[in-house]
């Protein structure tokens, strides 16, 4: 597909990251007035809250847009999130005859601050990646054997929620316990090893009933969207604490996500294959049309007072080994109720080679390799100050898809009362 030209001159670049291809949806506000939904266009934002409330646009029978979240658009379900696609192409194409009514919703982006584009109702992390679970048993194991279940299921954790946050929110360094491996007991105080981790996010949009198992064909159509997502993780809470029911508060204390939500649509011209499989899977699990996609992703790190941030990795999401589809297929197959407002990690994605690595864990190797930044600094793990961002696009013929950055900066940990 190629760009498809817009009357907003900036829509028409081809490096922005939103052109009328994409038409990502999130909430922003201006001078202090209360978020508000907006499509993002070039460098403006539409105002689409606004132009519902004066009745030039409209989905269904009842406004939808009158409040600071994509949820109750999503709950319309895949046919009236085609009909607003439309609606959006009609008045943003080049020549549309609506141009001088709609100009007046569009706002700067440079004006705006952006706020969290949906309500999490419940957050699902997942393992995806094949050759960050090699590298993660390397790494803590000595062998980058595969778990026996990993081949033939979408490995998953419920995580938290209300730990989930816009792009732009800085993360206070978590306290916890850890347990050095010569140590006959615990200490506690903040972390010495937070990580990120490197993943997409796929947002459910229209839920399932308790008990009733879905096919990969339909959770597909339940998706309405992918943002960027960064799961910081303390490596060393998380060490101590994850034998044997799993990750806890080494990952509770926040994940991050892009500011716009790509629709699934958007990113439906880059689908690509399903990656080769060692082992066939169990037919509920396999796909008709795979759900993977070709976006190159990035990740950057910004120590304080440096003068740039440094590119410490490189990789693409199509190096996952399940689709989000599968993932949602496999949540829902024991009768989990799903809900608009899920939202389902990808897992840390890594490629083959280091500069693919998806994790400074890995990048590290668990702290014995530190890797150079661009001005001379060495990281093993992140320090109090440093910004980490993930950028991530698919390039069409002559434009490209994009999410915005998902970016934070680790603060020190906060005092506790009675801790010192």
């Amino acid at each position: 597909m190629k760009l498809m030209r817009s009357w907003v001159e900036s829509a028409n670049d081809p490096e922005t990251q939103f052109p009328l291809n994409n038409l990502p949806y999130g909430v922003f506000s201006v001078d202090g007035d209360d978020p508000r939904c907006g499509v993002a266009i070039g460098d403006m934002i539409l105002d689409v809250a606004a132009m519902e409330a004066t009745g030039l646009l409209r989905i269904g029978d009842d406004p939808v847009l009158d409040v600071p979240f994509w949820n109750e658009v999503m709950e319309l379900g895949p046919q009236a999130w085609a009909q607003l696609r439309l609606m959006l192409f009609g008045f943003l194409v080049e020549g549309a005859e609506t141009k001088g009514s709609v100009a007046q919703y569009l706002i700067p982006q440079a004006r705006a601050r952006l706020h969290m584009p949906l309500l999490v109702a419940e957050y699902t992390d997942f393992y995806a990646g094949m050759q960050h679970a090699k590298n993660m048993g390397a790494i803590l194991r000595g062998s980058p054997d595969l778990p026996a279940n990993w081949l033939h299921i979408p490995i998953g954790y419920n995580g938290r929620a209300s730990s989930v946050v816009v792009s732009g929110t800085d993360i206070h360094r978590p306290l916890g316990q850890t347990k050095a491996p010569d140590a006959a007991m615990p200490s506690f105080g903040p972390s010495k090893r937070v990580d990120i981790e490197l993943e997409m996010g796929a947002i459910v949009g229209t839920g399932s009933t308790l008990g009733q198992p879905i096919t990969t064909a339909e959770a597909a159509e339940m998706i309405f969207g992918y943002v960027l997502l960064n799961d910081w993780s303390a490596r060393d809470i998380q060490g101590w604490e994850y034998q044997p029911l799993g990750p806890f508060q080494g990952k509770a204390f926040g994940t991050s996500i892009s500011p716009w939500i790509v629709t699934a649509a958007a990113l439906a011209p880059f689908r690509c294959p399903a990656p080769a499989r060692e082992v066939p899977l169990l037919p509920y699990l396999q796909e008709k049309e795979p759900g993977f996609y070709n976006v190159t992703l990035e990740v950057l790190m910004q120590p304080a007072g440096a003068a740039q941030a440094s590119t410490i990795a490189r990789t693409n999401y199509n190096r996952v080994y399940y689709s989000a589809a599968q993932q949602l297929t496999h949540h829902a197959v024991c009768g989990c109720e799903m809900n608009a407002g899920d939202l389902l990690g990808s897992g840390t994605i890594s490629g083959p080679t280091k500069a693919e690595f998806g994790s400074l864990m890995e990048l590290s190797w668990g702290g014995k390799e530190p890797i150079t930044l661009d001005g001379g600094e060495t990281r093993s793990f992140i320090e109090d100050g440093d910004r980490l961002t993930l950028r991530g696009h698919a390039q069409g013929d002559g434009y490209r898809v994009g999410f915005g950055d998902c970016t934070g900066r680790i603060l020190p940990a906060l005092k506790m009362p009675g801790w010192e």
